[in-house]
């Protein structure tokens, strides 16, 4: 079984969000437009990226297992544990005592952890696994090389 070596957990601090400015009419990655076209407002992450306060936190993840889904190394990742797991979800699951990030595949009456690097094997979940899921990936934020 390959899973992530560890992931670090994050709680989110609401209580003192900052605004940053919001360009909220779009940049274009094509031809420019005029400056004078954008709006700018203020927004805070936070709130843009946390739908239900209490059940949201943040992890860093550690390893390449999940490059072909735009999970890198490193990236901080909002898991919201409201949500119900469902197949092809990218969850953070604890099996058997260690924490990884992975695509549920639910076929029949069998379920898979799946990577989404070449690499890696699934993990097919067998009835002496201990599997626990933490919570739903809903965005991935992630530093511009």
């Amino acid at each position: 079984m390959q899973v992530n070596p560890k992931i670090t957990f994050f709680i989110p601090d609401l209580e003192n969000p900052i605004p940053t400015s919001f360009i909220s009419g779009g940049i274009k990655a094509g031809f420019p437009s005029p400056a004078a076209d954008f709006e700018e407002l203020k927004l805070s992450l936070d709130h843009l990226l946390v739908k239900n306060r209490e059940a949201t936190f943040y992890a860093k993840a550690s390893g390449n297992s999940m490059i072909g889904a735009g999970i890198d190394d490193g990236d901080i990742l909002v898991i919201d544990r409201s949500l119900e797991p469902r197949n092809n979800a990218i969850a953070v699951c604890l099996i058997d005592g260690e924490f990884t990030v992975k695509r549920i595949k639910k076929d029949n009456d069998e379920v898979y952890l799946m990577p989404e690097n070449s690499q890696y094997q699934p993990i097919k979940i067998e009835e002496e696994n201990e599997l626990i899921i933490w919570g739903i990936v809903t965005y991935a934020i992630k530093q511009m090389k």
